[in-house]
């Protein structure tokens, strides 16, 4: 099953790292695509696209996966995943949306519908979801532990 996954995957933390092991997981035999958003410029505060792109090769590397997986920039918040030969796209309930809105457009194209896997949010200590806006603003560290109370 070939499986693709993207994201900005700006401050890497655990619900990060917890789609990209879902996707190695579903895919024990093809290689995953990993996107990366190249242009982050809209949003203030997230690292270059080099300092993501090392922090999730590090990662890959460190699960082993790193042999399994083709990563590269992404222009857009499709990526190849509309004309790409994928069986299956995995996201989180924040990006369930897009996922969507692919399958539409690859069934616009003719293409067969991408297999939607959606993750489970993860959460931090205190209950809110952890996500690299939070860890920007100092409120949480990657692994979900507040830093400060809000």
């Amino acid at each position: 099953m070939k499986v693709c996954i993207g994201g900005t995957f700006d401050r890497l933390h655990k619900g990060h790292k917890a789609l990209i092991r879902k996707a190695f997981e579903i895919d024990k035999e093809d290689k995953v695509f990993v996107g990366i958003v190249r242009d982050s410029s809209k949003s203030e505060g997230i690292a270059n696209f080099e300092e993501r792109k090392e922090e999730v090769l590090r990662f890959l590397e460190k699960e082993g996966f790193l042999g399994r997986a083709v990563v590269e920039p992404i222009f857009d918040r499709y990526g190849p995943s509309i004309d790409g030969d994928f069986d299956a796209i995995v996201v989180s309930k924040e990006t369930i949306g897009t996922a969507r809105e692919i399958n539409e457009l690859r069934r616009k194209k003719g293409k067969k519908p991408l297999r939607i896997v959606c993750i489970p949010t993860v959460y931090a200590e205190n209950g809110k979801p952890i996500s690299s806006s939070r860890i920007r603003k100092g409120e949480i560290d990657r692994d979900g532990n507040v830093l400060r109370k809000h």
